[in-house]
């Protein structure tokens, strides 16, 4: 789960990172009034999760507060839209900080690499620019270690990485102790990454966190109930969002195929059989244990919010649960919804003759596998 970037700057100022004078509001009078504290001389930050919200005009700097407080009035409830977000996302809350003078722009994160099942640190002199692209043109300029799990960090380690990185030597003890501070973040907030580009040198030679990213795990959110009313707003994608308001696993794919199964191992099988007759998912879906009408219902309508969805596929094993009270549940559900798509369903597992008698007559057509079902569903679907 993404937190804002206010978020992500309180948490780490928690455990002493040096973050720039600001705060988050959704009132343009108070918006006003907190560049008027610090000064005028302000950025105003749309807080929305998602890439390119610099390019989709939602970040400005001003010189005055009157100006920054106008801007606040315009974007707020505003529409961003981006490359990486094409549905965009509605301005709810802005973050107003003060504008920091920057010499040298750095690259700092702390992230889980799951090929050596380690955090690592990853430190780059080539800041405030996408790392995939410094990744891509220049990867020596990425210097990355790992923190044992049992020892932790040690200093050598942290100087060793920094001198490789070529951060110029003012920046370095400082640089020492911020990344300290954010592995002890990371670990307190059962993160999965810890970000800061860029990480600004002054020309006074002080280091700040200009910007900040923290990704939570999200089997881990329970710890963390701080962050719960912010786990809808995490999904980039208002589809995605949605869903987690109403308790669904759903991903958005971009296929035109919706997909229903109860188990993500059973969900993924009916990707591939999809990928397989030559279609595309348009979704990942768990409907989870049951299928109980009104929740089959609630899942039906969050893959039917995706325009390109032409067909459904349904793939459901009964296996404690019965078929037939599944069959029961999906029918339900469907005598309530208005549903223009073809739909098909593979259900298998306990009482699945009992399920299959019960949806004969419906506009549920059935398959006896789910690569007969993938099959159908994609030529219906064209």
């Amino acid at each position: 789960m993404k937190l804002h970037e206010y978020q992500s700057k309180e948490l780490l100022a928690k455990f002493g990172v040096p973050v720039a004078k600001g705060d988050v509001t959704s009132d343009p009078a108070e918006a006003k009034a907190i560049a008027e504290r610090l000064g005028g001389r302000v950025v105003v930050k749309a807080q929305v999760l998602m890439g390119g919200r610099g390019k989709a005009g939602g970040v400005k700097l001003f010189d005055d507060a009157e100006a920054a407080g106008e801007f606040a009035k315009e974007l707020i409830g505003k529409r961003l839209v981006s490359i990486q977000n094409p549905t965009g996302l509605i301005v709810e809350k802005i973050l107003v900080v003060e504008t920091i003078d920057i010499a040298e722009e750095y690259y700092v994160a702390i992230l889980l690499d799951r090929n050596i099942q380690k955090s690592i640190v990853m430190i780059s002199r080539e800041g405030g620019v996408e790392i995939e692209e410094v990744a891509e043109h220049n990867p020596d300029a990425i210097v990355k270690f790992a923190v044992d799990p049992k020892w932790g960090l040690c200093d050598y380690e942290i100087r060793n990485a920094i001198a490789k990185a070529n951060i110029p030597k003012p920046a370095r003890n400082q640089m020492v102790k911020m990344i300290k501070q954010l592995v002890q973040a990371y670990e307190a907030a059962d993160a999965e990454m810890v970000e800061i580009n860029p990480c600004a040198l002054t020309p006074e030679g002080k280091l700040i966190a200009a910007d900040a990213k923290v990704s939570i795990d999200d089997n881990a959110m329970y710890r963390h109930p701080e962050y719960q009313s912010t786990s809808a707003d995490s999904a980039e994608d208002p589809i995605e969002a949605e869903a987690s308001n109403r308790g669904i696993a759903y991903v958005r794919l971009g296929g035109t195929i919706g997909i229903m199964g109860n188990g993500a191992g059973l969900v993924m099988q009916s990707i591939d059989e999809i990928s397989a007759a030559g279609g595309t998912a348009a979704n990942f879906l768990d409907v989870g244990g049951g299928a109980q009408a009104e929740r089959v219902k609630s899942c039906m309508e969050v893959i039917l919010m995706d325009p390109n969805v032409k067909g459904i596929f349904i793939n459901i094993f009964g296996g404690i649960t019965r078929v037939d009270e599944v069959a029961k549940g999906v029918l339900t559900a469907f005598s309530q919804m208005d549903i223009k798509v073809p739909v098909v369903a593979r259900i298998e597992g306990t009482a699945v003759e009992e399920g299959r008698k019960i949806l004969e007559g419906s506009i549920i057509q059935t398959a006896n596998s789910a690569r007969e079902g993938a099959n159908l569903i994609v030529s219906l679907a064209k």
